[in-house]
């Protein structure tokens, strides 16, 4: 979604040959390939960039994609209660945080847990009617099985100030290394943090999900990016079936024992996530793309048998 999330593919992979596409970002004008096809676009951040310059990808770039596999990734918040700073999480599923009725904390019913609920619901606990039809994605789950399995045992890098601040948390897995996870995300372009809002996106990932999705990361673009991709398919542009997601946690979503909640969104630079964040969404995601290409004619079929 931005440079800085670029920067460790183009290196790990050599994406040295650039295709310039009519409708990309001004910032990130131009697809960076390899001699293999495999290519990079950098969308630009939050709902409306994302969902534009994908939409320019399928429609202006010339690109026959209907074979394709794509892996969206990027940094994102992350719930400490399933992954620290520095992890990397396969979605199974992808919900959306943005579409909601929302009456202010200190206005809300006092039996209410919080002020977000449904759009045409009466209450947080009820579950909405997918009226939008974007409220919730569920990815193809023998695909997202088997990124987990190539992946699973990547050696994450990681930063002297990560090691510290997750040091601040007294439990597992918040205070342990990165590692490799499968868990799902929460898309909304509000930069959210604290306990209250983050124990909110955990309980709405469930409830949109009837229990299925289990929340750990947070981040501004993936249920654009999938609609748009979901329509190309419908479009005879591509398969959704060969589209996963891939997030690592730059910053914890809530504060550990004695932080304040505005503290962990304020001064989340200080946890020291970004670096490796960034550089182990490449790692990660490398035997995945070194396995598609490597053996492309089973690939090409479709997710080969394990």
């Amino acid at each position: 979604m931005f440079a800085g999330e670029a920067a460790p593919f183009i290196s790990e992979l050599g994406l040295t040959t650039e295709h310039p596409v009519p409708g990309l970002s001004a910032r990130y004008p131009a697809l960076r390939c390899d001699r293999d096809d495999v290519c990079q676009v950098t969308t630009d951040m939050g709902y409306s960039n994302a969902a534009s310059s994908v939409a320019a990808l399928l429609y202006a770039s010339g690109f026959d994609l209907r074979h394709t596999y794509f892996i969206i990734a990027g940094i994102a918040g992350i719930n400490p209660k399933l992954g620290t700073v520095g992890s990397t999480a396969w979605a199974d599923y992808a919900v959306d945080f943005s579409l909601l009725h929302e009456i202010d904390a200190r206005e809300m019913p006092q039996e209410w847990a919080s002020g977000y609920f449904g759009i045409h619901t009466s209450a947080p606990d009820i579950k909405p009617t997918f009226s939008y039809r974007t409220e919730s994605f569920q990815l193809n789950p023998e695909l997202v099985t088997r990124a987990y399995q190539l992946s699973k045992n990547v050696t994450l890098g990681d930063s002297a100030a990560a090691i510290a601040y997750r040091a601040n948390f007294d439990t597992a897995p918040a205070n342990q290394p990165p590692a490799v996870l499968r868990c799902d995300t929460a898309s909304t372009d509000t930069w959210f943090g604290g306990a209250a809002l983050a124990g909110r996106a955990e309980t709405w990932s469930a409830l949109l999900t009837d229990g299925k999705a289990r929340y750990c990361t947070a981040q501004q673009e993936d249920n654009s990016t999938l609609e748009v991709l979901r329509r190309g398919g419908a479009a005879g542009k591509l398969d959704f079936k060969r589209v996963l997601i891939l997030r690592a946690g730059s910053d914890v979503d809530r504060p550990h024992p004695g932080q304040s909640g505005s503290d962990v969104l304020l001064n989340y630079t200080q946890q020291g996530g970004f670096a490796p964040a960034a550089a182990n969404l490449a790692l990660t995601a490398r035997p995945v793309i070194q396995n598609i290409v490597g053996n492309w004619p089973a690939w090409k079929r479709g997710v080969p048998g394990q």
